[in-house]
């Protein structure tokens, strides 16, 4: 039996073969089509079934994953984005933690938060055995 792992990106989706018995590991790669994804991911796995001469019966398991909406939200390309957190979190995120590699250094610059300030929501909510 075989195993299929799939991660579409905005420029190729990438396709992993694990052979369960053998275990023997493949990888496959074909250009993205971002109008349709469905078209690179059927595309991928036919190609990778052919050359290993797999039928689709010994397939027993695909796994998909996409790094698109994330790399949207970095590159910042995407729709305005909110935040909605737990009363007295609304700033944690841009805050951030103490373990930075130049903690002391003030000329280091943060990127601005993908979420704006007034795009961020706090809401009462149950953090313990009490009601909130």
């Amino acid at each position: 039996m075989y195993r299929i792992g799939i991660d579409v990106g905005g420029t190729f989706t990438d396709f992993t073969l694990l052979d369960e018995n053998g275990g023997s590991v493949y990888f496959h790669k074909v250009a993205s089509t971002p109008r349709d994804p469905s078209e690179a991911i059927a595309q991928g796995i036919a190609e990778l079934l052919r050359e290993h001469q797999i039928t689709p019966a010994q397939v027993s398991h695909v796994g998909h994953g996409t790094t698109v909406a994330t790399n949207l939200i970095i590159e910042r390309k995407g729709a305005r984005v909110g935040l909605i957190t737990t009363k007295g979190f609304r700033d944690v995120l841009e805050i951030g933690r103490q373990v930075r590699p130049h903690l002391y250094d003030y000329r280091v610059v943060k990127p601005p938060p993908l979420a704006l300030r007034q795009h961020r929501l706090e809401v009462n909510e149950r953090i313990n055995a009490a009601r909130c």
